[in-house]
């Protein structure tokens, strides 16, 4: 069995962005009505923020009026896994020039649906963990397996 300590490893800021570069889902974290709120996203790395598409509703709304949001991604092999949350200011673009620079980035929404508006996340901090899972005899499985112990 591995060391505790040895189990979890702390993440520098780039690797960070490479593992949310190649990520593609994640969730964005924010205030609605006075209520946490957490919505699935598809959405890309662009320049180290993060750029996702939105219809007119509770994640724009959400972004808009309460700018201070959390993002996470993460994602595992067989060995493995990883978590990065991002602390920032989200906000709609708006100008020409945002919405052009936006659209340099391939990011096709995941439903069939019109996402015109582009929100933006402007990090504040971002902290990354990496996981190694943890491996067991298997005398141990066994043991805590009703079907085999």
């Amino acid at each position: 069995m591995t060391d505790r300590n040895d189990q979890m490893s702390v993440l520098s800021e780039t690797e960070c962005w490479q593992l949310l570069a190649d990520a593609g889902l994640g969730r964005l974290v924010t205030n609605a009505d006075g209520r946490p709120a957490i919505f699935p996203v598809n959405f890309a790395v662009q320049n180290r923020t993060v750029l996702f598409r939105t219809a007119e509703g509770t994640k724009l709304v959400g972004a808009a009026i309460n700018n201070n949001v959390l993002f996470e991604a993460d994602g595992y092999t067989s060995d493995e896994g990883w978590s990065v949350i991002v602390a920032g200011v989200a906000r709609s673009l708006r100008s020409d020039e945002e919405i052009a620079e936006a659209e340099q980035v391939e990011l096709v929404p995941w439903v069939a649906s019109e996402k015109k508006h582009f929100i933006r996340i402007r990090p504040r901090n971002v902290t990354g963990r990496r996981f190694q899972f943890a491996t067991q005899p298997a005398d141990m499985l066994a043991a805590e397996d009703p079907v085999l112990g």
